[in-house]
């Protein structure tokens, strides 16, 4: 199976368990086949935009870690209070080889998760939130365990974000005085392969105050 073939696979999960299994198959192989086969960039603008905002000591929960890419990025630039979380413990394995993460802990997004309340500085998401995975919903437990006036950072793909609910649950938080967002990045291309070409944006949101 080719690498688009697996994104597709993944994507058609038909539930969490079944997203889990995937995932914990195609771990080994993960960075390399996006890497090598699609093109991925070498650094993602996530990274900047977690610079732009936060300071080196903050607590980073890294969601939906995968293989901790994200999380090597981040501890390249200095941060070292980084915990990841991940519904594939056969990713999550993957990422305790880089030995950047104080702690790796498989949790299912859009369920709850075992943290206290405003626990997090930031929570940061990259690529999680797309087609057959995390629902809308998980906002709002990322929302509860990220302290007041903390940041909630993470991509969306533009087509996704237009035709799913993702675009009315976020404008309803904001509305609810949940959170503001603070930046919209550029649209970039993340993977591009011949006639496969996946875009991103990243959404950088502020937590209100209380």
């Amino acid at each position: 199976m080719n690498t688009e073939n697996k994104i597709q696979w993944v994507y058609k999960s038909q539930n969490n368990q079944e997203l889990a299994q995937r995932y914990n198959q195609w771990a080994k192989d993960y960075e390399r086949d996006l890497s090598e086969t699609l093109g991925r960039p070498s650094r993602e603008p996530i990274v900047d935009l977690t610079l732009k905002y936060l300071p080196k000591n903050a607590l980073i929960l890294d969601a939906g870690a995968g293989t901790g890419t994200l999380g090597q990025w981040l501890h390249e630039e200095g941060y070292h209070n980084l915990v990841g979380i991940d519904i594939s413990e056969g990713m999550l394995a993957e990422a305790q080889k880089k030995n950047v993460y104080t702690e790796l802990r498989p949790m299912v997004l859009g369920e709850p998760l075992d943290f206290p309340t405003a626990t997090f500085d930031t929570v940061t998401a990259c690529g999680v939130f797309t087609y057959g995975h995390a629902p809308s919903s998980s906002f709002d437990e990322l929302i509860r365990i990220t302290k007041p006036k903390g940041y909630i950072i993470f991509t969306l793909r533009p087509d996704f974000y237009e035709n799913s609910d993702f675009k009315q649950k976020m404008a309803d938080l904001e509305a609810q005085k949940k959170w503001q967002l603070t930046e919209l990045g550029d649209k970039y291309k993340a993977e591009d392969k011949g006639q496969f070409t996946l875009y991103l944006q990243t959404w950088v949101y502020q937590l209100s105050e209380a």
